[in-house]
């Protein structure tokens, strides 16, 4: 038997499987499972539905593998006479494209010019209605059996030291609180309780079970249609990674969760955060500007927390605590707040700027805590003087001793001198140059001073890999998912503004007199 002929393609930086072909799909399983970009990814908190993935999920381990997504390309090539409408990702199918007759009689029965759609299908099962097992009359109100309850353990306790009490095993404290009825009537209370409450469970659980029985002959028909819009999608984020590299296309990537608005861009890699202590390890080697956030729609009380990339911009304003607002897949609107901030390299020009930010950090630091040290010694100073003040028997400080700090006067005018002896040095190397000369210098310490901080950026920037932030949240990345510098500036929007002119301002006639005076 000849072997299968796939098509490849460069995604992302590197080789992979394109699956364009309904061929491709019936022969899936015969892909070596070393081509494969994913190998296994979670069941919830994807972009797909989780109805979907939940009935690809075989053994309900809440984990996708590549094995399950194998059969339920069998399924799919075996249900539709043309498995070729699964790339229109449509949720409706020609009744004449069901396969399975046992499928083909129920979707006949919903069809709408001859089509059956999961709206219809979904319509059919909340309209299913069952004859219900009444449900039993409560033997007590609802008040009085959870007070029975509330009171269970403590009555049963009072009454068995009751008991060892009359057989002289234990004595009951004068003060113990006493139940206010007798130990026959407790009891008999209890089993009317236990028998009424063992009756309602057994009526609702005969109800959904023939509840579920009634739905259950169009579940076939709904599965069908939900794999047959869903299953392409995932195999386009499974086997390789083409929604999130086809950035021109309207449909995201399943592990996109929506998109982050801050310091005037919008990062639309943003990625929902399951597992904090699996990113703590995992995300720093992805080489990305990674933000994390706590996001909260006061409205509806949800809650998520995410990480964004950022992959253009400064990053000055950036920091923890930062407020910003995130917007889902479906237009919900967060207040996000950055909890955490894992820095990396965003462009070769910031790595240029880099290190003067740092030591002008450094300077202000250093200039923050030599003031604050003053501030606190000058306050000192004046405590100290007022104590003395007030305490004429306290010690005195020695006066000063301009002689014991001679020496540290004297290296400090060597020191100024010897930098002073240094600068006209150089004043004097440069005297000679030309204008271009001197140009050709400040380039070249620029470079030494920037240089380094450049070349490792541009190293950190050909390595930044989305694979370790897919791990850290339960996804088995199985190659390289590059993120080069052309494809990242696709990953956030930074405002542009269209140029404005200033508006010329009419000077009054007061102050033109005042410009010719």
């Amino acid at each position: 038997m000849a072997k299968y002929k796939w098509s490849y393609a460069n995604v992302g930086g590197v080789t992979r499987v394109r699956i364009q072909t309904v061929e491709d799909i019936r022969h899936l399983g015969e892909l070596d499972k070393k081509k494969w970009t994913v190998l296994s990814c979670p069941t919830t908190g994807l972009e797909i539905s989780s109805d979907s993935l939940s009935l690809m999920d075989l053994d309900g381990d809440g984990k996708l593998r590549v094995k399950e997504v194998i059969a339920t390309a069998d399924y799919l090539c075996g249900a539709l006479k043309d498995p070729e409408t699964l790339f229109e990702q449509s949720d409706s199918i020609a009744i004449d494209n069901i396969a399975d007759e046992s499928i083909k009689v129920i979707g006949e029965r919903l069809a709408v010019s001859g089509k059956v759609s999961l709206a219809a299908v979904q319509a059919a099962i909340d309209a299913v209605t069952i004859e219900e097992k009444p449900i039993p009359a409560a033997p007590l109100e609802a008040d009085v059996i959870a007070a029975y309850k509330e009171k269970q353990a403590e009555y049963a306790a009072y009454y068995e030291q009751e008991k060892l009490q009359k057989l002289g095993l234990a004595v009951i404290a004068e003060d113990a609180p006493k139940p206010g009825m007798k130990e026959a009537d407790f009891l008999k209370m209890g089993k009317q309780i236990a028998d009424y409450e063992a009756a309602k469970a057994a009526a609702e659980t005969a109800n959904a079970d023939a509840l579920a029985a009634a739905k259950a002959e169009y579940m076939p028909l709904r599965k069908l249609l939900l794999l047959h819009r869903d299953f392409y999608r995932l195999l386009r984020n499974f086997v390789t990674l083409e929604d999130f590299y086809d950035r021109d296309s309207s449909t995201i990537a399943s592990f996109e969760a929506g998109t982050l608005i801050i310091d005037q861009r919008a990062c639309k890699l943003c990625m929902r955060v399951n597992d904090p202590a699996k990113h703590d390890s995992q995300a720093p080697l992805s080489g990305m500007y990674l933000v994390y956030c706590n996001c909260v729609n006061q409205k509806s009380g949800k809650s998520m927390a995410i990480v964004a990339a950022v992959t253009q911009g400064e990053v000055n304003n950036l920091s923890v605590g930062k407020n910003a607002v995130f917007y889902d897949n479906d237009g919900l609107d967060y207040d996000a707040t950055v909890t955490k901030i894992i820095d990396n390299p965003i462009s070769i020009r910031q790595a240029f700027w880099t290190p003067y930010r740092k030591f002008s950090k450094w300077i202000e630091e250093k200039i923050n805590k030599s003031a604050a040290e003053k501030d606190a010694k000058a306050f000192g100073d004046l405590t100290a003087k007022a104590d003395a003040a007030a305490d004429p028997n306290a010690e005195k400080k020695p006066a000063f001793d301009i002689a014991k700090f001679a020496g540290i006067f004297a290296a400090i005018g060597m020191a100024l001198g010897m930098i002073g002896t240094a600068l006209a040095s150089v004043a004097r190397g440069m005297k000679g140059f030309t204008w271009w000369q001197l140009l050709i210098v400040f380039v070249c310490i620029l470079l030494v001073i920037s240089g380094p901080s450049m070349i490792m950026a541009w190293l950190k920037l050909r390595r930044r890999n989305l694979a370790p932030v897919l791990n850290a949240n339960g996804w088995a990345i199985n190659a390289d998912a590059i993120i080069s510098v052309p494809f990242g500036k696709t990953l956030t929007e930074q405002v542009k503004f269209p140029v404005v002119k200033m508006p010329k301002v009419k000077k009054s006639r007061k102050a033109k007199n005042e410009e010719e005076d």
